[in-house]
């Protein structure tokens, strides 16, 4: 070990979701060693979007490792860019992430390689031509610098640094990082990810972590208290209310977590005959194609064993729901009439299958929208929540008539007292905790409360600072 690298400064810089929900990526710097913590897309408001085409703020050919805290495309969807502008270092995560990276990187290329080719045929776009943000043989050069990695184990990413995941039950695969930089004293820095929820269906519950020096947590709930209603009565409710209104039932959904969530959730409420039993379509060939991952990870599952096992009586596995697959299929949809329920992607309606579907029926009075989650500011989802009388979808206002509902109990991410809860479980207090992933009054209650109830030294992180360690 050198003692002269052991003793230079180590700075961390916020270059994405700071002061903001989307686009984590966290760069920590000790000499000549860089890294990165997430990569992902800035979703949402479009001068956030304009920010995944500026040039990193980062030189990605000197960055040493990434460590990916989940799937989600908002953590991961700019590997394949900096892979593409130099980056050829490992990519650590756990194995349930390193199995669904290939699912969401490539369907993320391909959305845009489509959305690019739409817009070119009908002429909204204001480039000229419309371009992808990256493509899929980007992708393609990015999947093999994936390493699948176990949960507690330590991890060894660059000649000082090493890494250990622990699971925060937000999303399959989906950890907390734990970055030990070793020295005279050594250092440690967590990063939270996405924190999910307790006593959840599916996956196990969010692990604590003992210690940290440095903590980046995130705040996307650190406002709000998700409703005491149980989730299945406000999804029964709301199933049954599309049943009176006589029309469709459309729900966004994300393919990992929320897709299979809703899936098993409709199965319970049906066997409960709570609900009336009604076809339901999983648009999303991506879903389908995690739904079958879930299935062989088994570190990952708080359910029965033998449940899954038995394809007649797991909702994930059963044929009590339709695959759409193909365009055709996912476009006759269009043409249905009556009462039936369409889960698909994208889950707060910035892309993907579900946009075709709202722009089919949003203008129809009968029909249903259920937002199951968090809408970040500037999507599609955050409209309709706000109760816009239109929405922009395909270069076309289309006027919303349908019936909007929410469901913040399915979210997956922790709520106010769940992340007060979670940040309970380190034994001492951090030397300095930073919020990030959180809009503005979120990160502001939750740091007043951080500070209230656990005396904590703690701050908003802010978008495109760099901190010195050695200074907190």
């Amino acid at each position: 070990m050198n003692n002269a690298t052991m003793s230079l400064p180590t700075t961390l810089s916020f270059f994405g979701a700071a002061e903001t929900v989307t686009g984590a990526k966290f760069l920590v710097t000790r000499g000549d060693e860089r890294i990165l913590l997430d990569c992902g897309q800035f979703q949402g408001l479009k001068e956030l979007r304009l920010r995944n085409w500026a040039e990193p703020p980062f030189a990605p050919n000197r960055v040493n490792a990434v460590l990916l805290s989940h799937a989600h495309i908002d953590h991961s969807g700019l590997l394949p860019l900096i892979v593409r502008r130099g980056f050829n270092g490992p990519i650590y995560c756990t194995r349930a992430t390193a199995a669904l990276l290939p699912i969401l990187l490539r369907d993320a290329a391909h959305l845009q390689e489509e959305d690019a080719k739409y817009a070119n045929k009908r002429g909204f776009s204001k480039h000229h031509p419309a371009l992808p943000l990256f493509s899929l043989q980007d992708v393609e050069k990015t999947l093999p610098l994936v390493v699948p990695c176990d949960y507690h184990s330590e991890i060894k990413v660059t000649p000082t640094a090493s890494v250990t995941f622990r699971r925060t039950g937000h999303i399959l695969g989906a950890a907390s990082l734990d970055l030990l930089l070793a020295g005279t004293p050594d250092q440690r820095i967590v990063y939270s990810g996405d924190v999910g929820r307790w006593n959840r269906p599916m996956l196990r519950d969010p692990e604590f972590v003992p210690e940290a020096d440095v903590l980046l947590v995130e705040s996307t709930y650190g406002n709000r208290l998700h409703s005491s209603e149980d989730s299945n009565t406000g999804l029964a409710r709301t199933v049954n209310g599309a049943v009176e209104r006589g029309g469709p039932l459309i729900i966004p959904a994300f393919a990992v977590g929320r897709a299979q969530e809703l899936v098993w959730r409709l199965r319970e409420l049906e066997s409960e005959d709570r609900i009336p039993k009604l076809p339901v379509f999983l648009d999303s060939p991506m879903a389908q194609d995690v739904t079958a991952i879930f299935c062989k990870h088994p570190e990952e599952h708080d359910i029965d064993m033998t449940l899954l096992m038995d394809e007649h009586r797991c909702p994930l596995c059963s044929q009590s729901y339709k695959f759409t697959r193909t365009p055709e299929e996912s476009k006759a949809l269009n043409h249905r009439k009556g009462v039936f329920i369409i889960i698909a992607g994208s889950g707060m309606a910035t892309g993907g299958r579900v946009v075709h579907h709202l722009a089919r029926r949003v203008s129809d009075p009968h029909a249903t929208v259920l937002l199951a989650g968090f809408q970040a500011a500037g999507t599609r989802g955050r409209s309709l929540q706000s109760g816009a009388e239109f929405v922009r979808m395909q270069g076309q206002n289309v006027p919303v008539r349908a019936h909007i509902e929410t469901l913040h109990g399915l979210s997956a991410h922790a709520d106010q007292a769940e992340l007060l809860k979670w940040l309970s479980g380190f034994a001492k207090p951090p030397r300095k905790t930073f919020l990030v992933h959180g809009e503005p009054e979120a990160q502001q209650q939750l740091l007043e409360l951080v500070k209230q109830q656990l005396g904590w030294n703690v701050d908003i992180a802010r978008d495109g600072a760099t901190i010195d360690l050695s200074a907190c």
